[in-house]
């Protein structure tokens, strides 16, 4: 069988609970319970996680972050429950990035909040709509 991807989760919530029940279904993930208190750097490193899940709004992840700088492989992988939003962060680094890219990176950020704010406002033209023809 080829090597797992060890899959660490940080922290004791109810998001990371159901998380874990959903990649256990995958057997290509060796999940990794970090039980409290939470671990430092140096226990986070002997575990040796490919990936790294915490709850934003419960865990404390300093010791994954600071870990991101030694070990350039590893994804951090924060969810905010609340917001039902999941945040990315990796230790790669892209060396060969030009201010091209950058100036592309901002326009692709600033069409992705257009859309969003035409989503939102198609959203309340939509509910005027159904609120008028229910008067």
């Amino acid at each position: 069988m080829d090597k797992r991807t060890r899959v660490l989760l940080y922290g004791k919530s109810v998001i990371l609970g159901t998380v874990s029940a959903s990649l256990q279904r995958h057997p290509e993930f060796e999940i990794l319970p970090a039980a409290s208190p939470l671990l430092d750097m140096r226990e986070l490193r002997a575990l040796s996680p490919d990936v790294i899940f915490y709850d934003i709004e419960a865990s404390h992840p300093e010791a994954a972050i600071a870990l991101l700088e030694i070990c350039p492989d590893l994804l951090l992988i924060g969810i905010n429950p609340d917001s039902n939003q999941v945040f990315l962060w990796s230790g790669q680094q892209l060396c060969e990035l030009s201010m091209a890219d950058l100036v592309n990176v901002i326009r692709m950020d600033e069409i992705r909040k257009e859309q969003t704010d035409s989503e939102i406002s198609s959203e309340g033209t939509h509910k005027n709509n159904e609120r008028r023809r229910t008067e």
